[in-house]
């Protein structure tokens, strides 16, 4: 049976980039895109794109039914800083879109689900640097609650009813093609734009906040290579470690001042500084790297060359 896979949240920042590189691999037709509502962006444009509430598990029952989907990605959810604001309705997004593709699964509807957890899991009382895969998680934001409550239902799924899931913990994740959302690691996507436009920036962070980050064809790569990998070889199915590099404000800034000398920075730590304090520094993604094969392409060096020639190539021409 051909793969046909399913986006649900196709129209977000990590959903874009990979609705259009899963065309490529299986085919326009096999790849259906969704969310919420319709833009008039490429992901809606290039393809099959479906309207459809995440909550709604009819909606999505009736996709599946109708394109007879093997594989769900689940991008839909609401981030860090975003969630913060409304904590009730993240809750609900994050929690019960899950739900439904898992219970879609074991029923027997599809065959493979892909679900992103984050760094956020972690809180306060997490080791900072070098992140272990198993360590403590007391997680003091809504979305890391989410998050850590929806690792936990993957592997209860998987162990008790046989659900292939799968997840990785993303690290920031930085790309040019979207613009910064509602996370804490988005000034690091920010900063480049500002760098361009005005030569100079204000992060919200402090200049010595480490974080995990990864460039988003990083992250893309990754998603689909767990996606990918045999069965046997994903040992871990609440969510795996993932990183690629941990930079400061500071370092980001000092690394585009190689190619804008005359770019300044100002610090004005605001909410999103918790946030961040909260998070590990590094992480250990040891796990991936030997279960399913993992490895990173991209370092802060050339992705702050791709960063600026990507910007200044597509969107400030």
């Amino acid at each position: 049976m051909d793969t046909k896979i399913l986006i649900i949240g196709a129209c977000g920042q990590i959903g874009t980039e990979l609705t259009q590189k899963l065309r490529q691999i299986y085919g326009v037709d096999n790849v259906i895109a969704s969310d919420i509502r319709k833009l008039n962006i490429d992901v809606v444009n290039d393809g099959i794109f479906e309207v459809v509430n995440a909550l709604d598990y009819n909606q999505i029952e009736h996709l599946i039914e109708k394109y007879q989907i093997t594989d769900v990605y689940l991008m839909a959810a609401l981030l860090s800083a975003t969630a913060e604001k409304n904590p009730a309705f993240a809750w609900d997004l994050n929690m019960n879109s899950l739900f439904h593709v898992l219970n879609l699964a074991k029923a027997g509807k599809i065959k493979k689900i892909y679900w992103p957890s984050s760094i956020a899991v972690f809180g306060p009382t997490t080791p900072r640097d070098n992140t272990p895969q198993y360590t403590i998680m007391e997680p003091s934001t809504v979305y890391g609650i989410s998050k850590q409550t929806g690792e936990r239902w993957c592997e209860y799924y998987h162990t008790q009813y046989g659900v292939d899931v799968r997840s990785i913990r993303y690290p920031g994740l930085i790309s040019w093609s979207t613009p910064p959302g509602g996370g804490t690691t988005d000034y690091a996507v920010d900063i480049y734009h500002k760098a361009i436009t005005e030569g100079e920036f204000t992060s919200f962070l402090s200049e010595n906040s480490g974080l995990p980050m990864m460039y988003m064809d990083d992250a893309i790569k990754a998603t689909i290579g767990i996606m990918q990998a045999p069965a046997e070889q994903i040992k871990i199915r609440s969510s795996y470690n993932l990183s690629a590099m941990s930079f400061t404000p500071k370092e980001i800034a000092a690394e585009i001042k190689k190619h804008f000398p005359d770019f300044a920075i100002d610090y004005a730590p605001d909410f999103r500084q918790k946030i961040a304090d909260s998070w590990p520094a590094s992480i250990d993604d040891s796990r991936a790297r030997e279960d399913w094969g993992w490895q990173n392409d991209y370092n802060i060096e050339n992705m702050t060359v791709e960063m600026i020639a990507k910007l200044k190539e597509h969107i400030y021409k």
